[in-house]
């Protein structure tokens, strides 16, 4: 079974690392093309293998934006079946953390909560296999309070690390709205870069498809890389005006981590991690 596993995702980074070639080859091809008509000098970058990148350029514009593959869309199948989520806490869990696990798994539909017990990673990821559970969630804690989640895709990853700060469980909402069952439909505002677009989907993929009549949502809004977590139920009070009500939890969340893998992968490549004290917000931009 580990032979198995290893090897399919050898397989996996495989088709990722050609298909993540071929994107560059793409985006250099845009740039040159936008050169070109724009009767601009060409970019110092551009000009060595100008050759290259030009072969190719007779595809029409609708070849050239399927031009590449789903192959390694780890969310390629989103929309056609449900997620299904298991969702579990860090060794010797406080009666906190477990009371935010229980109240995580009415966040998410389709979602199982079980106890961790002394079941390691490993064990955890190959019950999950053999479920067909498509995401895996583990909440951990410091000092009793819940400040970590880590979200794991099945088969291949990829899993993010967040940070979570300001934790308030459900039951310390003040004026708390009835839970509602129904699918949500996501709120997300200011994921507008590569890294943003990214999160999304980790976190948009968690949720089925709900139906037009749903009258629960659930916002994840990013200010300065921490994404608040809001989760409200509404009411039609006339046909300009609606109540809400808040159902909680809340919280804020950070990502500092993605790695290409599942979470028992220790040597899973970092796509992406948060480096503190170094001057990279030109860089990053906002999530």
């Amino acid at each position: 079974m580990i032979r198995r596993q290893t090897r399919l995702r050898r397989e996996y980074l495989y088709r990722k690392a050609l298909e993540s070639k071929e994107q560059s080859i793409l985006e250099r091809r845009q740039e040159l093309k936008k050169a070109l008509e724009e009767k601009n000098k060409l970019p110092k970058e551009l000009k060595d293998g100008a050759y290259d990148v030009l072969h190719g350029m007779t595809l029409d514009e609708a070849q050239e934006a399927n031009e590449r593959s789903m192959i390694d869309n780890e969310y390629a199948r989103a929309g056609i079946s449900d997620p299904k989520i298991l969702i579990t806490t860090s060794r010797d869990a406080s009666s906190r953390l477990k009371l935010f696990a229980k109240e995580m798994r009415m966040v998410f539909p389709n979602a199982q909560k079980v106890n961790r017990g002394k079941y390691v990673t490993e064990e955890i990821m190959e019950t999950c296999r053999a479920n067909d559970v498509t995401d895996l969630i583990i909440l951990g804690e410091s000092k009793g309070q819940p400040d970590s989640m880590i979200v794991s895709h099945l088969p291949y990853g990829p899993t993010v690390y967040f940070t979570l700060y300001n934790v308030v469980l459900r039951h310390d909402v003040p004026d708390l709205g009835a839970m509602s069952e129904a699918f949500p439909h996501l709120i997300f505002d200011n994921f507008q870069s590569k890294l943003g677009y990214r999160i999304r989907d980790v976190l948009k993929y968690l949720f089925p498809v709900p139906k037009e009549d749903s009258r629960r949502t659930i916002a994840f809004s990013n200010e300065d890389d921490f994404i608040s977590f809001r989760h409200h139920v509404y009411q039609p009070v006339s046909h300009k005006e609606v109540m809400l009500a808040e159902v909680g939890p809340r919280f804020e969340m950070r990502p500092y981590e993605i790695r290409l893998g599942t979470v028992e992968i220790k040597e899973a490549d970092v796509e992406w991690v948060l480096r503190n004290f170094q001057r990279t917000s030109h860089k990053r931009q906002n999530l």
